[in-house]
C-alpha cells in the first residue's frame, strides 16, 4: 500500500442488506444535504431510533457532473429493523449489501471534497473496480463524536487469484 493510501485509512468491508428510512433532498449538493440529515435525525430521535448503535447514511443518488444541480437527489438515511414502524414523514428503501472500500476521513467540507478527488486514483492503485451502486457517506455515533465520517465506495468482488 502506498503512503498516500495509508494516510487515507482505507479498508474493505462487506455490508449486510439494510432496511432504511430516509428523507430526500432535491437540488444542488451542499448545505441542503445537512438540513435533510438534521430533519431525519429529528424524526429518528422522536421515534427513539437515534441511539448509540444507529447507522446513518448520506446517499448522493446522482453524479453532479452529469445531472443538472437542481435535479440532484440526496437521501439522508437511518438503518431500521424490520419491526420498526415508519410514518409519512420518511420514505422506506433497501440498501443492498456487498463489498465496499471504506475511506475514513475528517468530517469537514474541505476533507470530504479532497477525498472525492483522491478515492478513485487510490482504488485504481489498489486494483479495485467500482460497482454500479451509489457511494455512501456513513455516520455512526463513534465517528461523529470524533469528527469523522466514512466514504463507502461499492466495489466489484474479484475472483480469487489462482
Amino acid at each position: 500500500m502506498r503512503k498516500e493510501d495509508q494516510a487515507m485509512d482505507i479498508r474493505v468491508e462487506t455490508f449486510p442488506n439494510y432496511r432504511l428510512a430516509y428523507v430526500r433532498q432535491i437540488g444542488p449538493y451542499g448545505p441542503a444535504n445537512v438540513q435533510a440529515m438534521e430533519e431525519l435525525k429529528s424524526w429518528a430521535r422522536e421515534k427513539k431510533l437515534l441511539t448509540e448503535p444507529a447507522v446513518l447514511f448520506g446517499i448522493p443518488q446522482d453524479n453532479p457532473q452529469i445531472t443538472p444541480p437542481e435535479k440532484c437527489r440526496y437521501d439522508a438515511c437511518i438503518t431500521i429493523t424490520e419491526e420498526d414502524q415508519i410514518d409519512d414523514f420518511v420514505s422506506e428503501s433497501k440498501l443492498d449489501g456487498g463489498d465496499y472500500a471504506i475511506f475514513r476521513i475528517n468530517h469537514t467540507a474541505e476533507d470530504i471534497q479532497r477525498a472525492w478527488v483522491e478515492i478513485f486514483p487510490a482504488l485504481h492503485r489498489m486494483g479495485l473496480q467500482t460497482a454500479n451502486k451509489p457511494i455512501l457517506e456513513k455516520y455512526t455515533d463513534d465517528l461523529v463524536n470524533n469528527h469523522l465520517c466514512e466514504l463507502c465506495v461499492p466495489i466489484k468482488k474479484e475472483p480469487p487469484f489462482l
